[in-house]
């Protein structure tokens, strides 16, 4: 259908968007809208400058025989900055310290509006990979893992703390956690393959020791972990169960009662 310009470049971007990191023909858009690969081209290359200069990322364009446009969300360090100074304002908040150095968040999280940005931001950290799928863990870990998923253009695999009949066989992997306990995780057979790349996403880390038991579910998996991304993480214990990660924000003084959140910054800056 032809219908104007204005239209068909709403409903291309609605396409776009609809499909991060997604590919989509160049001729099939052709079709649907009857007009010229010329015409097309011109469009995606308007639309993909609007979402640059929107902060959104840009569109990536494959001139070979397939001839497809790919959506390719970004947050640049500016926008990533300004979302994080935000998060902690919101965070720091004293009606959310809990005792026990504890800190609520779970609003957050589950707050759509928040956590498709989240996500975006996470995905951010991580253009330098292309994972086959991101691994969270039950429960507050899967809002944020599955809009970092989104904007990836990956499915979702979720380990949990015990069985399901529902999901089927499962790999179970013990690991040791907070006070000497030691746990177990499962992960069902069919969410993940041997030779997966995998992106390891958790809305929290302490001491590290989920984060630690995801990496031996992927290990049993015989998969590749190209990165490890975390909403939060405690300064306190200095000490990690595992030595490589990113994240968004740092909880600093929930040790000693006094907890404030501030963006995360890497330990050798």
């Amino acid at each position: 259908m032809k219908g104007q310009r204005i239209e068909r470049l709403i409903r291309m971007t609605s396409r776009f968007l609809c499909r991060p990191s997604g590919q989509i023909s160049m001729t099939s858009l052709a079709e649907r809208f009857q007009v010229s690969k010329t015409v097309v081209s011109d469009d995606v290359a308007m639309i993909s400058d609007a979402l640059t200069r929107e902060g959104l990322g840009g569109i990536s364009v494959d001139r070979g025989r397939a001839g497809g446009a790919t959506f390719l969300p970004a947050m640049n360090a500016e926008a990533r900055a300004s979302l994080l100074e935000e998060m902690a304002g919101i965070l720091n908040d004293e009606d959310r310290f809990l005792p026990g150095g504890l800190l609520y968040y779970s609003d957050i999280l589950f707050n759509p509006h928040h956590t498709l940005r989240l996500g975006l931001a996470i995905k951010s950290l991580f253009d330098d990979v292309r994972p086959d799928i991101v691994m969270t863990s039950e429960v507050k870990g899967i809002p944020i893992a599955m809009f970092t998923a989104y904007a990836m253009g990956v499915p979702l695999a979720v380990c949990r703390f015990r069985n399901r009949a529902s999901d089927g066989s499962a790999v179970a992997v013990h690991y040791p956690a907070k006070g000497g306990e030691v746990r177990a995780m499962y992960l069902g057979t069919k969410q993940l393959g041997r030779g997966k790349k995998v992106l390891i996403v958790d809305d929290f880390m302490r001491g590290g020791s989920t984060v630690a038991g995801m990496l031996l579910v992927a290990k049993e998996f015989g998969a590749e972990v190209t990165g490890t991304g975390i909403f939060m993480v405690s300064s306190d214990p200095g000490e990690k169960a595992v030595s490589t990660y990113r994240a968004l924000l740092r909880l600093d003084g929930a040790e000693t009662g006094r907890p404030r959140v501030s963006p995360w910054q890497p330990p050798d800056i």
